[in-house]
């Protein structure tokens, strides 16, 4: 049953790499039309960023797939030996035990609600104070929760 969710998890990886890339094809494509005009570059410049910041949401969720599917498979099935005995092969996925395959999958997903606050951000219309007010309370939680997931683990067990 476990190898039905690591293959299902990679599966869905590949996909949401797929459909990031879509995303940068599409920003490509719309690049060489955007010159035609100079309203088609205003209007370019406004939904490229967009579009690229959707393309690493796409990226990112694609890697917590990944990571879960290759955790899953490190922790149930068999221990991928190469990973772990290569000295130039990254450490990150390798995975010892649940909480470190949690705390791996807490720290993407922190990262793609970071991208999607700045997706959603630059798209709206900053008309009035508030919404700057907004936007400043928005950032400021975001810089917390980035110092808090980067603190050292001998940091995290002395408080």
């Amino acid at each position: 049953m476990v190898f039905l969710a690591v293959i299902a998890s990679v599966f869905s990886a590949l996909i949401m790499i797929i459909m990031g890339t879509i995303e940068v094809v599409n920003v490509c494509i719309e690049f060489f039309h955007a010159f035609a005009s100079h309203e088609a570059y205003e209007g370019f410049t406004k939904t490229a960023v967009s579009h690229l910041v959707s393309a690493v949401d796409d990226y990112l969720i694609g890697t917590v797939f990944l990571i879960f599917g290759i955790g899953l498979y490190e922790l149930f099935i068999s221990k991928i030996d190469v990973a772990e005995n290569d000295e130039t092969s990254s450490k990150v996925l390798i995975i010892h035990d649940l909480d470190a395959l949690k705390e791996k999958i807490a720290k993407v997903v922190i990262m793609v609600l970071i991208v999607t606050f700045f997706k959603y951000a630059i798209n709206i219309n900053y008309t009035e104070m508030i919404n700057l007010l907004y936007l400043s309370i928005g950032i400021l939680l975001i810089a917390v929760s980035i110092y808090l997931t980067h603190k050292s683990p001998q940091e995290k067990k002395t408080h």
